[in-house]
């Protein structure tokens, strides 16, 4: 079975010693333009594919990226894995700015994007009671622990619209609700990597204390590039030791994942719209083989 590794964050992540071959490469989307051309290249002889989030130099805020296109690129890139490198602030003491956090909830409290691949023509209802894949999950822990990261396992994703920064108010609710970080970029991507079939995790790494810590400045800019740079060196140690333990999982093939689609058609075969199903040759071309 065809397998690659889909990292997407920033320009420091794929910056990775010992990677060969690499090639940047435009994939067409029917969905419009990726964020930025992906990163082709071979880690010991395990294929990497990687997408800088927010295009290279930053050129995107949150609400502007095309989520879609940039999973679908991926999709068509023979990705099967995704690995979401993200910054984020904390929303409890614990989770101090420099940790990672292996996420495995959200709650998505964006409004100004695209998500779903589905819609007029050709409906689709897939499960995120459980958004992010355990499997992935637990590699990137072990990979973690063995590269000697401080990696807490399980906490839920507050994804905001930004680009402002959380009012005091909005951090305390937030705080209320039972999230741990908050962050502008993991939705609707997690929601799209389900329905493209991804096994999909994200690994969060805390800048900084959102604005409701009393102890701690309010969030600027600097802060976070401060934290984000001291973290990069980990950031690509953590993708080192992940990717040789996802490429190796005989047990990759059989991820509920891998099968998200299988009974979330609801549109009538006769009813399917055509184009629709045409610009979902990649995304769900494994359910909906032969319908055009």
């Amino acid at each position: 079975m065809q397998r690659k590794i889909g990292i997407i964050g920033g320009s420091g992540v794929y910056d990775i010693e010992g990677l060969a071959n690499k090639r940047w490469q435009r994939v067409e989307s029917p969905f419009g333009a990726a964020s930025d051309e992906l990163l082709l290249g071979e880690l010991d002889g395990i294929e990497l594919v990687f997408l800088p989030r927010h295009g290279r130099g930053h050129k995107l805020p949150p609400s502007e990226i095309n989520f879609r296109a940039n999973i679908d690129a991926l999709k068509r890139a023979g990705v099967t894995e995704v690995i979401s490198v993200s910054a984020v602030g904390s929303l409890r003491e614990h989770l101090k700015p420099g940790m990672f956090v292996i996420v495995d909830q959200f709650v998505d409290r964006t409004f100004a994007r695209e998500k779903s691949f589905f819609g007029s023509g050709l409906v689709a209802h897939v499960s995120m009671a459980h958004p992010v894949c355990k499997r992935l999950g637990d590699h990137i822990e072990a990979a973690a622990r063995e590269a000697g990261i401080t990696a807490l396992r399980g906490g839920t994703y507050l994804v905001m619209e930004g680009p402002q920064f959380s009012t005091l108010a909005e951090s305390e609710l937030y705080r209320s609700w039972g999230c741990d970080v908050i962050g502008m970029t993991n939705m609707p991507e997690a929601k799209l990597a389900r329905e493209a079939e991804l096994c999909y995790a994200t690994v969060a790494m805390v800048t900084d204390y959102d604005c409701w810590h009393p102890d701690h400045d309010d969030v600027t800019v600097e802060q976070i590039i401060r934290v984000l740079t001291q973290n990069a060196d980990k950031a690509r140690s953590l993708v080192k030791q992940v990717a040789p333990r996802v490429w190796n999982d005989a047990h990759a093939a059989a991820c509920p994942c891998r099968s998200a689609l299988q009974y979330a058609l609801i549109t009538a075969a006769e009813a399917r719209d055509g184009a629709m199903i045409k610009k979902l040759d990649a995304v769900a071309g494994r359910v909906l083989k032969g319908a055009a």
